[in-house]
């Protein structure tokens, strides 16, 4: 392997929440407590990855510093042209031109500006349960409601859409926007392309918007591929608003830098009339040239050696789990680094709560998330983008001190 997934970081006081948080209150999610002592905190829960950046980022923003003057500046024709070709070598997308791309200020920005353009307060969007967290703060920050309609697992416990559940729920709420995370997010499935038909298929005999949320789109699993929901059709290209980043592929949240993919003028039109009303959805240029460091020929190398790193932690984690985790029910991700572990029957069987077995988990270091605000009472949330050595030790751990 060309690049370096096993080194540990020390990112304690390098502005990460992933550790500087544990054991400390912060205002948008209750982070894991502190572990008891004589145990080192290994961070499982915020999804970002530990792993260090694609070593071509930092040269490109390093060399943007070397310059003294920081200005107003106007993306470069380089960075779409490197979004254009990244989606074409990663997703086989073609025909996509400068003027279908626009900056986001994250994937939540564009949720927001196109559930205030398409949507009034008061008003019923549908999404998929279980559920990004994210989804739900926006749509009760913007006062909006989430209609869920729940995924179901298959007699080999894939999750699969409920297509006539979704087709109810948009009819009789009467509802024009949905939300859909591709591949999803906590579940992590990747949808085969006769699905993503189907589901469009539905949102199109109901008039509805889609924002397509495909920020994982590079985090494939063992040998799975990506399907742009834009691609399925005709249809599906003009009411989709998609949404990506490098955030996830290239640990880059901590730069700010989305961007949405809009082929029809008019969606495109009212999603940047709506962005731009705060006069604060603006790149950072080394956002810029972060981007431009990754969507690369060589960052490609580095994306498909992180995918076979994480699909190897991946496969160690199941295994472990589904010897050892008695009562605990989990799907193996197609995609994502996150694994949403249901384990209701192991805490009805032992009397506990979801909550004790959470704090069995922080109190031996494994900082895991609740699983309740993605919309899974009995859930938790595990991330698995760290080196092998501690994914290991972490497993250790839970089988040696806590699923006794």
């Amino acid at each position: 392997m060309k690049y370096d997934f096993s080194t540990i970081m020390d990112r304690r006081g390098h502005d990460a929440i992933a550790v500087d948080a544990i054991g400390r209150n912060v205002p948008w999610a209750k982070a894991p407590e502190a572990p008891k002592e004589g145990f080192s905190a290994i961070p499982m829960w915020v999804a970002d990855m530990n792993f260090p950046v694609f070593p071509g980022i930092q040269e490109a923003v390093i060399e943007r510093m070397r310059h003294p003057a920081f200005g107003y500046f106007a993306p470069s024709d380089e960075y779409f042209n490197a979004i254009i070709s990244w989606q074409k070598e990663r997703n086989g997308v073609s025909g996509l031109s400068k003027e279908h791309i626009g900056y986001e200020n994250g994937v939540l920005g564009c949720v927001s500006s196109a559930v205030q353009a398409f949507t009034a307060p008061g008003e019923k969007v549908l999404l998929h349960s279980p559920t990004y967290i994210g989804f739900t703060h926006v749509l009760e920050d913007t006062g909006r409601t989430a209609e869920l309609s729940p995924l179901v697992k298959d007699e080999n416990g894939i999750w699969r859409m409920d297509y006539a559940d979704m087709d109810r729920r948009l009819r009789e709420n009467r509802i024009h926007l949905a939300i859909f995370c591709s591949p999803h997010n906590p579940c992590g499935r990747v949808w085969e392309k006769e699905e993503i038909e189907k589901a469009m298929e539905v949102f199109r005999k109901n008039e509805c918007i889609v924002v397509s949320d495909e920020i994982w789109s590079d985090i494939l699993l063992n040998g799975h591929r990506h399907t742009p929901t834009q691609s399925v059709s005709e249809d599906a290209k003009k009411r989709t608003i998609a949404v990506y980043a490098p955030s996830k592929t290239f640990n880059l949240a901590g730069l700010i830098g989305s961007y949405h993919v809009i082929y029809d003028r008019y969606l495109r039109d009212r999603v940047r009339r709506m962005s731009a009303v705060s006069h604060y959805n603006a790149m950072n240029v080394l956002s810029m040239h972060a981007l431009t460091g990754a969507y690369c020929p060589e960052g490609q190398i580095w994306a498909d050696e992180l995918c076979e790193v994480l699909s190897g932690n991946i496969n160690y984690a199941y295994d472990v789990i589904c010897r050892h985790f008695d009562g605990v029910t989990t799907a193996k991700p197609e995609g994502t680094y996150m694994m949403l572990l249901h384990c209701e029957d192991y805490c009805r069987k032992r009397g506990i709560t979801i909550d004790e077995l959470i704090k069995a988990g922080w109190d031996v270091g494994v900082a895991w998330q609740q699983g309740a605000p993605f919309h899974d009472p009995w859930g938790i949330r595990m991330n698995f983008a760290l080196p092998r050595s501690l994914v290991e030790e972490a497993m250790e751990r839970l089988v040696k001190y806590v699923f006794v």
